[in-house]
C-alpha cells in the first residue's frame, strides 16, 4: 500500500469552474505586470542590506551554541529512529512511522517551516552533524575536506538529487514501502557524508537537495540574516532579491516546478484514463512535463545580449531566483491538504512505533480528523498560493530587470517572461483543481 495521493477530496470543489479560476489567475498576473510598469519605475528592494535587527537577547538565544546543539541532537535522534523503524518496524505502510515522517512531516513540512523561520534545515541538518563527527574521527578538515569542489559545479548535484527524489515519490513502484524508505535514507546519507568528507561543508550547500530547497524557501522568510550577519525581520522580497545567480540554480527550481506539475497531471483523470500505470510511462511523463517547464522558462528568458558584461549571468540564470516563489506556491497548492490531514498520522504512529501495542503519548489508534479544515478552504488556499507565488515572481523579475537594464529595455524584456508565467499559472490552476 502506498501513501495516499496528495490532496484529499479537493479537486473540482471551487464554487467557480476551473477554466474561470485559471483565467482569473492569468488576469491577476497580467494586471500585476501592468501596475509594476506604471508604479515601479526604479529599483526599490534592498536585498541583503535590508531588515530590522531582532532584539539582541532574542538573537543571542537563537544563535546560542546550547540552543542549536540541543536541537541538532533531537533532530539527529529522530532521524535515526525513523530509519530504524523503517527497517525493523511494521512492514505495512499504514502502520509504519517512516514513510509518513519522510514524505509528509519532513518533505511537505519543510516548506512552511522554511518560509516562516528561515534557513532552519541548514542549521539542524543531521547530515551536517554526522559529518562533523566523522571528519573529526578521520582527522579531515571539516570545512575544506580533501579536495576542492569546483565553483562551476554550482547547484547541479542538488538538482540531480531532487530529480531522483521526485522520481522516487511519483514514479517508483511502492515508494512508501518502509524498507525502501529506510534504504533510500541510508543510501542518501552515505553518499552525502562521503561527499562531505571529500569536499568539506561546501558539499552540503551544493549537493544536499533538501537543504538547498529549504535555503531557497528561506529567501521568502520574514526572518533572515543581513549581509552583516545580523538576524533581522525583513520584507520577504528583499530576501528573494538577495539570492545570487549561480550554476545549477535554475535547474533546481525548474526540477521542483516540474515535479509538482507532474504530480498534478498524474493524479488527474486526463492522465489516469489515458496512460497505463507503469514506471516506464511514469518516467516518460515526469521527464516530459519537466522538459515542458524548462522549455517555457527558456522561451520566456532567453535573449541574445552581445554587450552583456562578462560578470553578468545569462538571463535564464540571472532571473532563476524568480522561480522560487512559483515553486513554493505549487508546493503549498499540492501538499496543503496532505500536511493538514495525513500530517496527523506521524503523531498517532509515534505512540507505538514498533507495533507492540504501546501507547507512549496517548495517541495510538486515533483516526485522522478530516474536519479540521473544509474543502472550500483547501481550494481557496490552493488557488491563492499559485497566484501569490506568480505575483511575487513577477515583482522579483521586474526588480531584477530594473537593476540590469535601462527602464524601457527592462519593461520590454519581461514580455516573453510574462507570457511564460501566464501559461504556468493557468496550467498550474488547471492541474491542481481539475478532476
Amino acid at each position: 500500500m502506498s501513501v495516499p495521493a496528495h490532496g484529499v477530496g479537493t479537486r473540482g470543489d471551487l464554487p467557480v469552474p476551473v477554466e474561470y479560476a485559471a483565467a482569473a489567475a492569468g488576469v491577476v498576473l497580467v494586471g500585476t505586470f501592468v501596475l509594476l510598469g506604471v508604479l515601479w519605475r526604479a529599483p526599490r528592494l534592498t536585498g541583503a542590506e535590508g531588515g530590522r535587527p531582532l532584539p539582541s537577547a532574542l538573537a543571542a538565544v537563537i544563535d546560542s551554541r546550547v540552543t542549536r546543539g540541543v536541537l541538532r541532537a533531537v533532530v539527529l535522534l529522530v532521524a535515526l529512529l525513523v530509519v530504524a523503524v523503517g527497517f525493523t518496524g511494521p512492514p505495512s505502510t499504514p502502520d509504519n512511522l517512516a514513510p509518513w515522517v519522510f514524505y509528509v512531516t519532513f518533505w511537505v513540512g519543510l516548506v512552511p517551516v522554511s518560509v516562516l523561520f528561515g534557513r532552519v534545515w541548514k542549521v539542524l541538518n543531521p547530515l551536517r552533524t554526522l559529518h562533523a563527527g566523522l571528519a573529526r574521527l578521520l582527522r579531515v578538515d571539516p570545512e575544506r575536506g580533501i579536495v576542492a569542489l569546483p565553483p562551476r559545479i554550482g547547484l547541479w548535484p542538488a538538482a540531480v538529487a531532487l530529480a531522483l527524489f521526485g522520481w522516487l515519490e511519483l514514479v517508483a513502484p511502492e515508494p512508501s514501502d518502509p524498507r525502501l524508505v529506510a534504504g533510500v535514507l541510508t543510501g542518501y546519507a552515505v553518499v552525502q557524508l562521503a561527499g562531505g568528507v571529500l569536499c568539506g561543508r561546501t558539499w552540503f550547500a551544493r549537493a544536499d537537495g533538501f537543504e538547498i530547497w529549504s535555503t531557497l524557501l528561506a529567501a521568502l522568510s520574514p526572518l533572515g540574516r543581513r549581509a552583516d550577519g545580523r538576524l533581522v525581520l525583513r520584507n520577504p522580497l528583499d530576501g528573494l532579491e538577495a539570492v545570487r545567480p549561480q550554476p545549477g540554480l535554475a535547474a533546481v527550481v525548474l526540477v521542483l516546478v516540474g515535479t509538482t506539475a507532474f504530480d498534478g497531471l498524474s493524479r488527474s483523470s486526463l492522465w489516469t484514463d489515458a496512460v497505463p500505470r507503469s514506471p516506464l510511462w511514469g518516467t516518460l511523463g515526469f521527464a516530459g512535463v519537466t522538459a515542458v517547464v524548462v522549455g517555457l522558462w527558456l522561451a520566456g528568458t532567453w535573449r541574445t545580449e552581445p554587450s552583456r558584461p562578462a560578470d553578468r549571468a545569462p538571463v535564464p540564470v540571472a532571473f532563476a531566483h524568480t522561480i522560487v516563489p512559483i515553486a513554493a506556491g505549487y508546493a503549498v497548492a499540492h501538499y496543503f491538504s496532505l500536511l493538514v490531514f495525513d500530517g496527523q498520522l506521524p503523531f498517532v504512529l509515534a505512540s507505538d512505533p514498533w507495533g507492540t501495542g504501546a501507547d507512549l503519548f496517548g495517541t495510538a489508534g486515533r483516526a485522522v480528523d478530516y474536519t479540521v479544515v473544509g474543502v472550500g478552504a483547501i481550494a481557496a488556499v490552493q488557488l491563492l498560493a499559485i497566484v501569490l507565488g506568480h505575483v511575487a515572481a513577477a515583482v522579483a523579475a521586474h526588480e531584477r530587470a530594473l537593476r540590469l537594464y535601462p527602464p524601457r529595455s527592462a519593461q520590454r524584456m519581461q514580455y516573453p517572461m510574462l507570457g511564460a508565467m501566464v501559461v504556468l499559472t493557468c496550467g498550474a490552476v488547471a492541474l491542481v483543481l481539475a478532476p
